[in-house]
């Protein structure tokens, strides 16, 4: 038996179909996009159309030049900060954030740009009006993530970016932790750009991601790589259009051939539905977890978590208890989940936690294992 409860990771098994839209890419079309006008190339193109399309269905935008595809989360974010921020500038983050945020950050703070940390209590939870004391006057620039990757914990992204737009500062959301797990709307949020991979909770292959882009956020952000785009080939300048500005050499089309084909299951299902589907499981999780010698990270509040549950085996090694986890066919993820900030927020530094992070395609016997291997290595 095994039981794969490492979704927070990447999500397995991935939605039906995405490996066979891969492959018949890779095996029956093979072209590539933007350079040719033969059928194959326009097949592929009109793949790469739709898969935008989808994206912007599901996050609540429009235009789908403003959809533009990355190599994953972490190269989303490092195009956003650094060819957003300059020394001397002033950037606030949560102090919740995985290093796919801090260490772009921390690289720009060796060039001169500084930043502050909205603090949160023990269980990770943030208050909006905490972020006040911390806007200066040299402040550009609000990046934050939806929820944590280490405890589950929503942050209040909406009444943050309420206070960011009455001063002007644009808000960058990472939601490599709720991106088809939990709603995620940009207008609604009042977001200037939002990321998202694509292997995670929108269930796609590892590689590819995407960054959507408030029209005028788009134009303030300095693309961070430059190339050929198959567009303007009569200049040597990057073409100033969208998303070509952002998209310099090529593409992993076979990932957005996989990407497209889970984001079809995901709008056909309903993120709601999903959301509906974990809760619950997330709930039977924590009611499970009550009485042992153990201590959750992150607030018992349902309505206020994803799927994403830390465990700290007080008095235990937790690499030793996922190891025997392991033997019982139980995958989670133990350590610090590029994440020591939270753990040093909520108290789990630097012994780390044991991760168990929920998806689509398990079920309550799965929960109800895991519960049953925990108490069966407590004893």
């Amino acid at each position: 038996m095994s039981i794969y409860l490492d979704n927070g990771a990447t999500s397995f098994p991935k939605a039906p179909g995405v490996g066979e839209a891969m492959l018949d890419y890779v095996n029956n079309i093979g072209a590539n996009v933007n350079r040719s006008t033969y059928e194959a190339s326009s097949e592929a193109e009109m793949v790469l159309i739709e898969c935008r399309e989808r994206l912007c269905t599901l996050f609540g935008t429009e235009d789908i030049t403003h959809a533009v595809f990355t190599p994953g989360m972490t190269a989303g974010l490092n195009m956003l900060l650094k060819g957003f921020l300059s020394p001397g500038d002033h950037v606030i983050v949560s102090s919740l954030e995985h290093n796919a945020m801090m260490r772009p950050i921390r690289q720009l703070e060796a060039q001169g740009v500084e930043f502050s940390r909205i603090p949160a209590d023990s269980r990770g939870i943030t208050d909006p009006k905490d972020i006040l004391p911390l806007i200066r006057p040299n402040t550009r620039l609000v990046a934050i993530m939806h929820a944590s990757n280490v405890c589950g914990t929503l942050l209040p992204v909406k009444e943050i970016s309420d206070i960011c737009r009455e001063r002007g500062l644009p808000v960058i959301l990472d939601a490599a932790q709720t991106a088809g797990h939990y709603p995620v709307n940009m207008k609604e949020l009042g977001l200037s750009a939002l990321c998202v991979p694509g292997h995670k909770g929108l269930l796609g292959p590892q590689g590819i991601g995407a960054l959507m882009l408030d029209e005028e956020f788009a134009k303030r952000v300095e693309p961070l790589i430059s190339g050929g785009t198959g567009s303007a080939s009569d200049s040597e300048l990057l073409p100033p259009y969208m998303p070509d500005r952002f998209e310099s050499g090529t593409l992993n089309i076979p990932g957005i051939f996989g990407l497209n084909a889970a984001l079809g299951f995901i709008l056909d299902k309903g993120v709601q539905a999903f959301r509906a589907h974990e809760e619950k499981l997330t709930k039977r999780f924590m009611d499970g977890l009550e009485g042992l010698p153990l201590r959750l990270a992150g607030t018992k509040e349902i309505n206020k978590r994803v799927g994403v549950i830390s465990i700290d085996f007080t008095g235990r090694d937790n690499a030793e208890v996922a190891y025997e986890l392991d033997k019982r066919g139980i995958m989670t993820r133990c350590g610090l989940h590029c994440a020591p900030s939270a753990h040093k927020t909520l108290g789990t530094f630097p012994q780390g936690t044991v991760r168990f992070s929920i998806g689509y395609a398990n079920a309550e016997c799965d929960v109800d294992a895991a519960i049953s291997a925990i108490k069966e290595i407590l004893r």
